[in-house]
């Protein structure tokens, strides 16, 4: 094993060894189905600035996107090739410093205590186990990450790029819902947003273990940048579906928060990670998350969800997760 790889198998043998007596008494279902391979929804954002009819639609078919599928690929989005490139390049970098280092935040890198993060400690079986490296960063530590290194002012970069773009589309958003406000803006700060730089090795069981389980994202909206390996997966009537790598393109999601907030009109839905036992996968995530102290209300008049904290619902999808290995999410806020 290469000395910057997490000790996954040594560290999940029993997981391990519990999968393989099951599989040895006949239970074969942990062997992932082929999927089908699709390219999202397309959205040229260079449409938004031509004014008119041209800038209508594009709002439009954001909207429509976010509600039939909740997950839509931009291009012309503001952030520059060079920069997607940039990011790629710094994180393979930091990826394959030892792991004794990246565990312990040891050889100058210099990142916020916490952000390192590897495999599930709460995993109870193999489909609970994420086969998975990440630094998950707060942006306002960006700038703390010992001064001006390629990788800080790269991430730095980043970060200010996206993060006008998230608040751009939620604004788009809650504009094509009947509603103007200034919510996002005032409650989505760079002070309660994140940066998650991710590395999916290659897994020896990559037909039996995600690199990321199913899920739903906690937050209003996700963007992200994917390598060519491919690997996420989503929900899509009904059955799952692969997302066709565009390395021109930004992907984005609605989270858990805007569901509520739109009331259901805008779909948090559930995708995965799979690995495979030939090619590493990178990908950098944004999540455009408001503060603690931020009340989520459903903009209908007959709310389906009741109003919460976004503190209480991190709250309870950590008791959640601890308690049964997995998130519930906004069935728990149902009325």
């Amino acid at each position: 094993m290469e000395e910057y790889e997490p000790p996954f198998v040594e560290i999940y043998k029993n997981l391990f060894d519990t999968h393989e007596a099951l599989m040895n008494k006949n239970y074969n279902e942990d062997v992932f189905d082929e999927v089908e391979e699709l390219e999202l929804p397309m959205i040229d954002l260079s449409r938004l600035y031509r004014g008119g009819r041209e800038s209508a639609k594009c709002k439009k078919e954001i909207a429509e996107a976010s509600k039939e599928w909740g997950f839509f690929q931009v291009i012309n989005h503001g952030v520059s090739l060079d920069i997607l490139n940039k990011m790629r390049s710094e994180q393979m970098k930091v990826f394959k410093r030892p792991f004794f280092d990246k565990a312990n935040n040891n050889g100058n890198l210099n990142f916020p205590a916490g952000s390192y993060r590897w495999g599930t400690p709460s995993a109870t079986c193999l489909r609970q186990l994420a086969w998975s490296e990440a630094f998950h960063v707060p942006l306002t530590d960006i700038s703390n990450m010992g001064g001006l290194t390629s990788l800080s002012t790269t991430m730095d970069q980043f970060a200010t790029m996206v993060s006008s773009l998230a608040e751009n589309l939620a604004e788009i958003l809650a504009e094509q819902l009947g509603h103007k406000s200034d919510f996002f803006k005032q409650n989505c700060l760079p002070s309660t947003c994140y940066l998650r730089m991710n590395r999916y090795p290659p897994c020896p069981k990559y037909s039996q273990v995600f690199g990321l389980m199913p899920h739903t994202d906690s937050d209003f909206l996700t963007i992200l940048h994917q390598d060519q390996i491919g690997g996420l997966q989503l929900v899509k009537d009904g059955k799952w579906i692969a997302v066709k790598p565009n390395k021109e393109a930004l992907i984005i999601n609605i989270g858990d928060l805007f569901q509520a907030w739109s009331n259901d009109v805008y779909k948090s839905v559930e995708h995965r990670v799979v690995t495979n036992n030939q090619s590493e996968r990178f990908s950098t995530a944004y999540f455009f998350c408001p503060s603690y102290e931020t009340m989520i209300q459903s903009c209908d008049e007959n709310p389906n969800y009741r109003r919460f904290s976004f503190k209480e619902f991190r709250q309870q999808v950590q008791d959640d997760v601890k308690k049964f290995g997995y998130k519930i999410g906004l069935p728990r806020f149902i009325i």
